[in-house]
């Protein structure tokens, strides 16, 4: 689950790299774990187009150009110092074990904030975990709504209190600004970045090369720790596959709640303990991910499309996009295929 702003507009970048393919810096700092460093490099990675040409170009830079540590017990030698970060057309901070002073609201070393006040103006921002106090301690995040990892987030609240933090989603879209919550997070994130710029297809085939879902339901609160169940007790994993083969048709709370043999108030505290939203959220969120991908993929008038995600009109699925993406269906679809029939660009 995400909180997203102006998620699917003004994504059409000239890209940087070679090829003119979309340019991403991904910043190495010491202390940073290997996994999460890793992450763009083999997702964007896997973004080709229809004739497997290569969408991305991927550049792992150090502040200075120099070697720096893993916390795992390795170095790291780069391909390139900071110009990579002043040229890309997206940066990237993963997290980093070697700062503690960030936690505290310290400054940025010399030459990592150097670096990064040398980055464009409209370059996009991105974060993985607790990359986020590094954007934060540079004041990028001052003023916007953020996330980090759950098990950290009172601390970087405390330590940034400009930033308006929410610790329950996977990742926060705020346009040329986004941050992820904790580790495979940034799976999520990067993935949705890959939407924004090309749709669906292609998001979906790279999430298939590196054997992940394109879209992941819920959000952290699925992750905090909480006493594992009993065996014999009964979740709503079915009920959830249930609805899902049901999202064109009217389905109740008592229905769901009937299906998976719970009493209401149990079904829904169980559900969002599980899921980390409530049935309602996740069935819209569903819906909207049908919808999308309708309005992706298909010339399908808008009223159909409405119909088929379970919205039942137009007007419905029109307020629950604004809502949710900042756009209506017809800017969405125009957004992902520029040419559209006739049918499509009359008002809905």
């Amino acid at each position: 689950m995400s909180e997203a702003r102006d998620g699917v507009e003004g994504e059409t970048r000239t890209g940087s790299g070679a090829g003119g393919r979309h340019l991403v810096a991904v910043l190495a700092l010491p202390g940073f774990p290997p996994f999460e460093l890793g992450i763009p490099s083999r997702v964007f990675g896997s973004a080709v187009d229809e004739d497997g040409q290569a969408l991305y170009e991927v550049v792992v830079c150090t502040a200075d150009g120099l070697p720096v540590p893993s916390d795992s017990g390795f170095a790291l030698q780069p391909a390139a110092g900071p110009e990579a970060l002043a040229a890309a057309d997206t940066v990237i901070v993963p997290p980093t074990h070697a700062m503690p002073e960030l936690g505290r609201g310290g400054p940025l070393p010399p030459a990592v904030a150097a670096a990064i006040a040398g980055i464009r103006p409209g370059t996009r921002l991105v974060s993985i975990c607790t990359g986020s106090y590094v954007l934060a301690a540079a004041g990028l995040l001052d003023g916007r709504p953020a996330t980090t990892h759950w098990n950290l987030a009172r601390e970087f609240r405390t330590a940034y209190p400009k930033v308006r933090v929410d610790e329950d989603v996977l990742f926060v879209d705020d346009g040329d600004v986004l941050t992820s919550a904790g580790v495979s997070a940034g799976v999520d994130l990067c993935l949705h970045l890959i939407r924004r710029d090309h749709g669906a297809a292609v998001t979906n085939r790279a999430a298939r090369m590196c054997v992940v879902p394109p879209w992941r339901d819920g959000g952290q609160a699925q992750y905090i720790d909480r006493p594992v169940p009993e065996p014999t007790v009964a979740t709503t994993t079915a009920t959830r596959a249930w609805a899902l083969e049901r999202l064109a048709e009217p389905v109740s709370l008592a229905e769901l709640a009937a299906h998976a043999r719970m009493s209401l108030r149990t079904f829904t505290r169980r559900f969002r303990d599980e899921v980390g939203m409530t049935p309602v959220q996740w069935l819209t969120a569903q819906r909207l991910e049908v919808a999308r991908d309708l309005l992706e993929s298909s010339d399908l008038p808008v009223d159909l499309v409405a119909h088929r995600a379970g919205f039942g009109t137009a007007n419905s699925l029109r307020q629950h996009m604004r809502a949710s993406l900042g756009v209506s269906p017809i800017a969405y679809r125009r957004t992902f295929r520029p040419a559209v029939p006739a049918e499509a660009r009359r008002p809905v």
